[in-house]
């Protein structure tokens, strides 16, 4: 079995988030994608968070009905700070044999000498790296991972092109606090959600 891993904020979970996982899984043949809010990301600063519930909430309205896709609770469950490698511990030794996909865009990829425990991080799983828009190929050389052999190789050789879609949660944000419609930019369930509970107004 193969298994993917999309982890994040979800603050709110959009279209962007649930492309990116339908790109990886056809691209890798996954059986499953499994997404994991995060309680707080320990790389960087994060922008104040929708509480644990709501984001929990927004992202099964997502996905609901769609067996590909799973939601798990194990990281707001366990406090911050979020560190990939204490969740993907537990789901290696759930399965040893299942294979396990980490996915993450380019962006990510340049910081992943600076991930906590990356040394066994990257023995417990495998990762699948979407290209953005402004790392070229090209640029990704296996110098720029600033990570020791042979594990440049193997992350490069996980590349994948997806869909190239331009929304981002900040955005998002913006514009529920300017009034402006996020119509198209979330499920339909999610956008009804954040306008029952009001949420990311004023902000």
């Amino acid at each position: 079995m193969k298994l993917g891993l999309l982890g994040g904020t979800f603050n709110p979970v959009h279209m962007g988030h649930l492309i990116l996982a339908q790109d990886a899984l056809e691209r890798f043949g996954l059986d499953r994608v499994l997404l994991i809010p995060c309680a707080q990301p320990p790389h960087k600063q994060a922008p104040r968070l929708a509480a644990a519930a709501e984001r929990l909430a927004m992202l099964r309205l997502a996905v609901a009905g769609d067996p590909r896709f799973e939601v798990s609770a194990v990281e707001l469950e366990r406090g911050a700070p979020s560190y990939a490698v204490d969740t993907v511990r537990p789901l290696r030794a759930e399965q040893p044999e299942r294979r396990l996909f980490f996915i993450i865009g380019t962006d990510a990829l340049l910081e992943l000498h600076q991930w906590h425990a990356i040394g066994e991080l990257l023995e417990l799983c495998e990762f699948s790296t979407m290209l953005r828009p402004g790392f070229p190929v090209e640029f990704l050389g296996a110098e720029r991972l600033n990570l020791p052999a042979p594990w440049p190789e193997r992350l490069l050789h996980n590349l994948f092109t997806g869909h190239a879609v331009d929304i981002s949660a900040t955005d998002i944000r913006q514009r529920l606090a300017e009034g402006r419609s996020i119509r198209y930019l979330v499920p339909p369930a999610v956008g009804q959600y954040i306008f029952e509970q009001g949420l990311y107004r004023g902000q």
